[in-house]
C-alpha cells in the first residue's frame, strides 16, 4: 500500500506545480516506477522530451542537448497552461498518459501521434508513433535505395543504417558507393494542413521503421530525447527546425559556380591545360578542387604516407602562393583542397598531435593513439579527435590557416562518417561520461565543420566553403555543401540522387549535390556522353557547387564539360545557371535570414496537392522556378505536372493554364540543346545577370576587361501583385552579417492592358557596391507592347535586337511572348518605374511546304533560323498540318518583329523529336522578313 501511496504522489505530482505569472521555459515531471519522462516547452510551438528509466536531472535546468542543436535561449511559450496530464500552449497540446508515460501531442485540436516507450530497459530502445491520419513524411537525411526512382517519401520504407554505428558509405549495384547519413528530423504531413516535425536528438545511430502502424524509432542511449514542431505548413515547420539547429550562412558567391574536380590533378599544368580549354571553349568556370595530388598523395599500407601533412607538395605544385594568387586575379578562379582526419604514423603532425593529447586513443584516457591499419588505402596512422575543440582550434590554426592566407577559399572534407576507425577508440567525446566510438561517431563530420567554422570566425573576415561527405543535424550551420559520396556512372544513381535531394532539402541542407556523370566510371551501363549531358543539366540547376568528379588516376578520363557531354548543351545550361547568379544568391541570403530552402520540392508549397506528395523528380528553385528531373537512356520528351495556377514555359515562353495536371510530351532538345523543361510561375520576378562568352565566373569578371553591372530582371506578368527582393553583397566576406548589404525590391503587377514593373530606390551598400547601373526588364506575356515608359517618359522603340543591344536605353518586342526595356545607367537610388501598354498582335506567318508527301509516322515540319522554328535544329522543328495533301501549312506566331528569317521545309518521324529529318527541301533556303505586328502573310518551300 504504502508504494501504492508513493507512486500516486509521483503521477500527482505535476498537479501541485504551481503556474508561472509571466512567460518562461516551461518544464513538467512525470514518473511512472524507475522511468521519469521530462517535458519542456520551449515556445507556443516546439516542445522537448526527455524520457527514460533511471535518476531524472530534474526539472531546474535546461534539458540536455547534442551538438546538433543550435538554438538554447528560447524564452518560452506565451501561454501555459496545466490540468491534471495535460499541458497546452497556444500552438500545441501535450497529453501525457499515467503508468505509461505514452505522449499524446495535438496542433492542438487535432491529434498528431501518440508516442509511446519501446524497450526503456534494453540497449538498443526506442519509441512507437502512431501513424494516425499522416499521409507522407520527409527527410530523415541520406539514403539511397534500389530501382532508379526520383519519386518516394518515407511512408512505406525503413530509414536504416549505413553501418554497425550509424553513418557510413555504402555500396549497392544501382547506385555505387553512396553516402548514407543520419539527420534525424521527420516532416509528417497529413489532409488539409495537418503536419508536425519531429527532431530525435540522438547520436547513435537510429533505425525508423515507416511501413505499419504505429511507425518505431530504435536507438542506442540512456535516454530518449526529441522535439516536436507544430505549425500551420512545412514552411512553417522547417523554419522552426532550421532555428532550432541553426540557418545556413551565406556561401561565398563562388561556391555557387563551376567546379572542375578530378582524382586527381597532378600538377599545376594539368589545371592549366583543362583551364585553357575550357576559356578556349567560352565557358564559365569559378574554381578547381584537388584531391590528394595537392600534398603528395598517399601510400598504401605504410607509416611513411604524406596523409595528414596538409601542406603543398612543392615539387609538382611549386610556389602555390603566386600561383593561388594569379588564378584569382588573373584567372578567375579559386581553389579547393582536400583533406581527411587521418594522419601518417611517421609524420611529424602525428608526433605533434598525439603529444598534445589530440589524437583519438586506443581505449582509455591515458592510452596511446589508436593506430589504424585496415582499410590503409592512405596509408596507417592516427585520427583527430574533433570532439575536442582544442585539437580542432590548434589543427585549424597550425595546418589550415595558412592554406586560408594563401588563398585557398575551399575545404573539402572527406571520408568523414568516419570511414576508418579503430571501435575500440576513446575519445573526449560529446556526452557527458561517453567516451567510446558509438557515442561520438555520427556527429563526427559535424564537429569536424563546426571547427573550421569556429576558426574561420576568430581568424578572418573570409566564409568558409566546405564540402562534406558526411554529417548530422545542425551541418548547415557551420557553411557545408554536403555531397552524394563516390556515385557510381549510372542513370540509375542520377534518378535516386534527385530522391535523395529531395529529402536532404527537408533535413535543412540547402547545399547538397553529387560527383556530376559519377564518380565509378567503371559502373557504367549506359552511353557516357548522355549520362554526362543529363547529369549536367541536373546539376546545373539543383547542385551547389556544380562539381563533375571521377577517378582519373589513369589520366585517361575526362570531367570538364567542353571534353564530354554534349558540349554545347553543357555550354547552354552552365551558361543559364550563371545567369541566374542573383537569383540564386538572393534565395541563399533569405535562407539565412528565414531559413526558406533553395532547391525545396514541389510538397513544401503545395502540401494540400495530392499529386505531389512524393514527387522528387520535379523540384522548386526557390518558389517561382519548377523543373523536371531527366534521367534515363534515349530521353527525348517528358511529362511535367504542374500545380494549378498559370505557369510560363522559362525557354520559349509559352503561356500554361493548370487546373493541377500534366502536361505531355515536352520536349528536352530545344534549339539543338538539351535542356530539362522548366516553367515560371506568373508574377515570378527571377533576377539575373549579363552572361556571354566573355563571362569568366560568377563575379561578372570578363575577358576583355568590361564591366556589365547591369541589374536585370525577367518578369512574368500578372494581375495579382507580387516583389522579389534582390540581395547583394560583396561575395566573399561575412561583411554581410553586420549589415553590408544592398536589397532592392522588385515588383509587378498587370492591370488591363498595362503591365507596371517597379525597381524600388536599392536601401544599403556594400564594398564594390554599384552607385548607378542600367536596369533591364525582360518582360513576358502573351501579348506584344505598343509603348513603353519610364517614369512617366517614354522609351524609344527599336525595331529589333540589334538595334536595341547598340542603344544606350529603350525598348523593343523581341518575339517569344518577351517584351524587353532598359534605362540608361540612372543611381541606384532613384526608383525606377517601367509601364509596358499591352494587347499589340504578335507577328505570325503561315507556312506553306508543297508536294510533301509522307509515308506512316511521318511529317512535315518546319524549320528555321529563330527559336520559334527550332534555330535550324530538327528536334525543335514546328509540325505542319496537311490542309491540301501534299501541301502542308501551319501558322506560327510570336515572331521576333522586323527580323529576317531563313526556313526550310523538312519531313521528320512524329514520335521522339528525332534530331534527323528524314528529307530536305532541295536548294537555297526560304526566307523573308517579318513585321512590326500582326501577320506578314505566307511564306512557302516545296520539296
Amino acid at each position: 500500500m504504502r508504494r501504492v501511496l508513493i507512486l500516486l504522489a509521483a503521477l500527482l505530482a505535476p498537479l501541485l506545480v504551481a503556474l508561472p505569472a509571466q512567460a518562461a521555459v516551461q518544464r513538467v515531471q512525470f514518473t511512472s516506477g524507475s522511468t521519469y519522462l521530462i517535458v519542456e516547452f520551449l515556445d507556443d510551438d516546439l516542445v522537448h522530451f526527455e524520457l527514460a528509466n533511471g535518476t531524472s536531472p530534474g526539472t531546474g535546468a535546461p534539458l540536455f542537448t547534442t551538438p546538433q542543436i543550435a538554438k538554447k535561449d528560447y524564452t518560452g511559450p506565451t501561454s501555459f497552461n496545466q490540468s491534471g496530464n495535460t499541458l497546452t500552449t497556444a500552438a500545441m497540446k501535450v497529453e501525457v498518459t499515467p503508468g505509461t508515460l505514452c505522449v499524446k501531442v495535438s496542433d492542438p485540436t487535432r491529434q498528431l501521434y501518440e508516442a509511446c516507450p519501446r524497450n526503456l530497459g534494453q540497449a538498443w530502445k526506442g519509441l512507437s508513433l502512431t501513424k494516425g491520419q499522416i499521409q507522407n513524411a520527409y527527410g530523415l537525411g541520406e539514403q539511397f535505395f534500389m530501382g532508379g526512382s526520383a519519386d518516394g517519401d518515407w511512408v512505406g520504407r525503413t530509414r536504416t543504417p549505413g553501418g554497425q554505428y550509424g553513418n557510413a558509405m555504402a555500396y549497392d549495384t544501382d547506385n555505387g558507393p553512396v553516402g548514407n547519413a543520419q539527420i534525424p528530423v521527420l516532416f509528417a504531413v497529413g489532409a488539409g494542413n495537418l503536419n508536425y516535425g519531429l527532431l530525435l536528438d540522438q547520436v547513435y545511430k537510429q533505425e525508423w521503421n515507416l511501413t505499419g502502424d504505429p511507425w518505431t524509432v530504435d536507438t542506442w542511449g540512456d535516454q530518449l530525447r526529441w522535439y516536436t514542431m507544430t505549425g500551420a505548413d512545412l514552411p512553417d515547420l522547417r523554419k522552426d527546425y532550421l532555428e532550432l539547429t541553426g540557418r545556413p550562412p551565406v556561401p561565398p558567391k563562388k561556391a555557387l559556380g563551376l567546379w572542375v574536380s578530378e582524382f586527381g590533378y597532378d600538377n599545376w599544368a594539368e589545371i592549366d591545360n583543362r583551364l585553357t580549354g575550357l576559356r578556349t571553349a567560352k565557358f564559365p568556370v569559378d574554381g578547381f578542387v584537388l584531391d590528394l595530388p595537392w600534398f603528395g598523395g598517399v601510400t598504401a599500407g605504410s607509416d611513411n604516407t604524406r596523409m595528414g601533412s596538409l601542406s603543398w607538395d612543392t615539387s609538382d605544385f611549386p610556389n602555390p602562393s603566386a600561383a593561388i594568387s594569379d588564378y584569382q586575379a588573373n584567372k578567375g578562379i579559386g581553389l579547393m583542397t582536400i583533406e581527411e582526419s587521418y594522419i601518417g604514423r611517421n609524420l611529424p603532425e602525428h608526433s605533434d598531435m598525439a603529444t598534445r593529447g589530440y589524437l583519438n586513443r586506443a581505449g582509455c584516457a591515458t592510452c596511446l593513439p589508436a593506430y589504424l591499419t585496415t582499410n590503409d588505402w592512405w596509408g596507417r596512422g592516427g585520427m583527430i579527435d574533433w570532439t575536442q575543440d582544442a585539437a580542432g582550434d590548434y589543427w585549424h590554426t597550425t595546418k589550415r590557416k595558412p592554406l586560408i592566407d594563401q588563398g585557398v577559399q575551399g575545404h573539402w572534407l572527406d571520408l568523414g562518417e568516419p570511414e576508418m576507425y579503430d571501435a575500440g577508440d576513446w575519445t573526449a567525446g560529446v556526452l557527458p561520461g561517453k567516451h567510446a566510438h558509438a557515442d561520438y561517431h555520427n556527429v563526427y563530420n559535424l564537429k569536424w565543420a563546426e571547427s573550421i567554422a569556429r576558426g574561420y570566425a576568430g581568424g578572418t573576415t573570409k566564409r568558409p566553403f566546405l564540402l562534406a561527405r558526411s554529417g548530422a543535424a545542425g551541418m548547415q550551420r557551420h557553411g557545408v555543401a554536403m555531397w552524394s559520396a563516390d556515385i557510381g556512372s549510372k542513370l540509375t544513381a542520377l534518378a535516386q540522387q534527385q530522391n535523395v535531394q529531395m529529402h536532404m532539402s527537408m533535413s535543412g541542407i540547402d547545399y547538397f549535390g553529387s560527383d556530376i556523370g559519377g564518380f565509378r566510371r567503371e559502373m557504367l551501363d549506359s552511353d557516357l556522353n548522355e549520362l554526362y549531358t543529363q547529369w549536367l543539366a541536373n546539376g546545373a540547376w539543383f547542385e551547389v557547387p556544380v562539381r563533375p568528379h571521377t577517378e582519373n588516376l589513369c589520366n585517361c578520363a575526362q570531367t570538364s564539360p567542353d571534353k564530354i557531354g554534349h558540349v554545347a548543351s553543357n555550354l547552354a545550361n552552365l551558361r543559364q545557371r550563371y545567369e541566374l547568379t542573383p537569383y540564386y544568391y538572393s534565395l541563399a541570403h533569405r535562407a539565412n535570414r528565414t531559413g526558406e530552402p533553395l532547391v525545396p520540392p514541389l510538397v513544401y508549397h503545395y502540401q494540400n496537392d495530392p499529386n505531389v506528395r512524393e514527387m522528387g523528380s520535379e523540384k522548386l528553385i526557390g518558389r517561382d522556378l519548377l523543373v523536371g528531373v531527366v534521367a534515363g537512356k534515349n530521353e527525348r520528351k517528358r511529362n511535367m505536372y504542374l500545380p494549378a495556377g498559370t505557369w510560363f514555359d522559362y525557354r520559349t515562353g509559352e503561356k500554361l493554364t493548370s487546373t493541377g495536371q500534366w502536361f505531355n510530351d515536352r520536349p528536352l532538345w530545344v534549339g539543338g540543346e538539351f535542356r530539362l523543361p522548366a516553367f515560371a510561375r506568373a508574377g515570378a520576378i527571377i533576377p539575373k545577370m549579363f552572361v556571354d562568352d566573355k563571362t569568366m565566373n560568377v563575379l561578372g569578371k570578363r575577358t576583355d576587361a568590361t564591366t556589365r553591372d547591369e541589374l536585370v530582371a525577367r518578369v512574368y506578368a500578372d494581375p495579382a501583385a507580387s516583389n522579389f527582393t534582390l540581395y547583394e553583397d560583396d561575395g566573399a566576406t561575412t561583411a554581410y552579417q553586420g549589415g553590408a548589404v544592398r536589397t532592392t525590391q522588385l515588383g509587378q503587377q498587370l492591370s488591363g492592358s498595362a503591365a507596371t514593373v517597379t525597381v524600388a530606390a536599392s536601401s544599403g551598400t556594400y564594398t564594390g557596391a554599384p552607385a548607378a547601373r542600367r536596369n533591364v526588364v525582360e518582360l513576358v506575356t502573351d501579348t506584344q507592347a505598343s509603348a513603353v515608359t519610364l517614369n512617366g517618359t517614354p522609351l524609344t522603340q527599336h525595331a529589333n535586337k540589334a538595334a536595341f543591344d547598340a542603344a544606350a536605353s529603350g525598348w523593343y518586342n523581341a518575339g517569344g511572348n518577351l517584351v524587353v526595356a532598359k534605362s540608361a545607367t540612372v543611381s541606384v537610388t532613384t526608383a525606377k518605374t517601367f509601364v509596358f501598354t499591352l494587347g499589340q498582335a504578335p507577328v505570325s506567318m503561315t507556312f506553306s511546304c508543297a508536294n510533301g508527301t509522307t509515308t506512316p509516322g511521318q511529317s512535315v515540319y518546319a524549320v528555321g533560323s529563330v527559336p520559334q522554328l527550332g534555330s535550324w535544329s530538327v528536334a525543335s522543328a514546328v509540325k505542319l498540318s496537311p490542309t491540301a495533301y501534299p501541301t502542308w501549312t501551319g501558322t506560327i506566331g510570336k515572331l521576333p518583329p522586323n527580323t529576317p528569317v531563313e526556313w526550310k521545309c523538312v519531313k521528320r518521324q512524329e514520335a521522339g523529336f528525332p534530331d534527323t529529318a528524314d528529307q530536305w527541301q532541295p536548294g537555297a533556303n526560304s526566307a523573308f522578313t517579318t513585321p512590326a505586328t500582326g501577320s506578314g502573310g505566307t511564306t512557302t518551300g516545296a520539296f
